[in-house]
């Protein structure tokens, strides 16, 4: 397969350059893409287990076939180099690794060793994320993120796949929006492992951030010279009426759970008060021992952020509004209204650019000084593979808006040193199975035939002018 180059005679004027070394990359995990779930001694996951349950997931999906990166890596790697990626940000699969979370599996190990060799000979810097959601289900057996051994375990598998290729990997995330993992897997039961119980993801939460701050531990032991951080999916939120007492009300609890309640542990070193107070009865302060809050709070050398859209809420029902779901916790009176001027990705999630400036300006603002890099930003659209091309001209426009968008956050100071498209390829999107497609690159699940669609070819030029002509 080959692309078309973009040589310095006939490249664009770059009338938008972004800052020299800006990284340019795209993003996958482990359990969407790689498939091969019960290859050379891997074991379940909870995903693996939830995904099996009926009803779970759209389609009766599971992660066969993934997009079958387990076995086609190399040619995705060349797919990589063709595109320009200055980095790829993949993830780790626990039960790869430890299976049921027990002893080190060499075979499981080895394909990480061949993916970061692979990479490093075509010049993409490996990015690799310890945990995107793919528990072992053995652990979960017994309690999984609810139980506070989980994070020691989490720290034991981190040390396994850190002494093996830390030596040539110099950028690390300890846990992938770790909000996701604790609230729809143990509050709304919408994610593995499919639990709704309140109490269960308030400690999962804090034992997801100990891990974090655990993991933080091992990196700097065995990988001191990477550069390593947390990546948490951000969401800007809004009061629908800023001059509305209960509309603010609204607003202040929502942006706790979903933003402060683990920017602020990491970076201020304790939990918000008002978060600690609004959660007091599904006992968040009893599971703070002493030396937590500086395990969580460890230096970290940047952080990623997530961006998909923000929030407007509400504090009583407004036309087309939702009341919040049990993965909010039971926070009472609180309602999302839609906003109907922006139009709609394939998911039905706003596209809204001007809201990833404000979420970057928010905690440039916030907090302390940090460098930040957009680890995921993307869109589903329902492309079509025609004559062997797909016209996702949505797409293209989505990420025209938001790289002009994360441009006017480095205008306005924001220290952002790169982005990642979400996904590289079309793979398992979670509970909506393969009916959504977010990748430049279109996968056909029964051929696994690749066919970069024209959002591809549209970021790699991007990525020659290191800007947006």
């Amino acid at each position: 397969m080959t692309m078309s180059t973009h040589p310095d005679s006939v490249r664009e004027k770059t009338a938008l350059p972004f800052p020299p070394g800006f990284v340019w990359g795209a993003a996958t995990a482990a359990f969407q893409v790689e498939g091969a779930t019960a290859a050379d001694g891997r074991t379940d996951s909870i995903w693996d287990v939830f995904a099996r349950r009926p009803g779970a997931v759209v389609g009766g999906d599971t992660g066969e076939p993934g997009a079958d990166h387990y076995r086609r890596y190399a040619e995705d790697v060349d797919l990589m180099r063709q595109l320009g990626l200055g980095a790829y940000r993949f993830s780790m699969s626990w039960p790869r690794i430890r299976p049921d979370g027990g002893a080190p599996n060499p075979k499981g190990l080895a394909f990480y060793d061949r993916l970061v060799d692979r990479l490093l000979e075509a010049g993409v810097q490996p990015w690799a994320t310890l945990y995107h959601w793919d528990l072992p289900q053995a652990l979960e057996d017994k309690g999984g993120w609810t139980s506070r051994e989980t994070a020691f375990r989490f720290a034991e598998y981190a040390e396994t796949i850190v002494a093996r290729i830390g030596d040539r990997v110099q950028n690390w995330s300890t846990l992938n929006e770790p909000w996701c993992a604790a609230m729809l897997g143990y509050a709304g039961g919408i994610h593995a492992p499919g639990r709704q119980e309140p109490e269960a993801a308030v400690a999962a939460t804090h034992h997801l951030l100990l891990g974090h701050g655990l993991a933080m531990d091992v990196l700097r032991r065995h990988a001191p010279s990477a550069a390593s951080g947390i990546t948490l999916n951000l969401y800007p939120v809004s009061a629908a009426d800023p001059s509305s007492t209960v509309d603010v009300e609204a607003a202040r609890r929502i942006d706790g759970l979903q933003n402060r309640l683990f920017l602020d542990p990491v970076l201020n070193g304790a939990y918000p008060e008002d978060m600690v107070a609004d959660l007091a009865h599904l006992g968040i302060e009893a599971l703070i021992q002493e030396g937590d809050l500086e395990t969580i709070s460890a230096p970290i050398d940047w952080m990623g952020v997530n961006y998909y859209r923000g929030y407007q809420v509400a504090g009583t029902p407004r036309p087309g509004s939702e009341p919040a779901g049990p993965d909010w916790l039971g926070v009472p009176d609180v309602h999302f209204v839609p906003d109907e001027a922006a139009p709609l990705t394939d998911s039905g999630w706003e596209v809204q650019p001007s809201r990833l400036t404000e979420c970057l300006l928010q905690v440039h603002r916030d907090y302390r000084p940090i460098p930040l890099y957009i680890t995921e930003n993307g869109a589903s659209y329902p492309d079509a593979l025609i004559a062997g091309d797909v016209a996702d001209t949505d797409r293209i426009a989505f990420l025209d808006s938001h790289l002009r968008a994360a441009y006017e956050a480095i205008e306005a100071g924001v220290d952002l040193r790169g982005y990642f498209y979400w996904s590289l390829l079309d793979n398992f999107e979670w509970a909506e199975g393969y009916a959504k497609r977010f990748g430049l690159v279109h996968v056909d699940y029964e051929t696994q035939q690749r066919t970069p669609k024209q959002s591809a070819l549209w970021y790699s030029r991007a990525i020659s002018l290191n800007g947006l002509s």
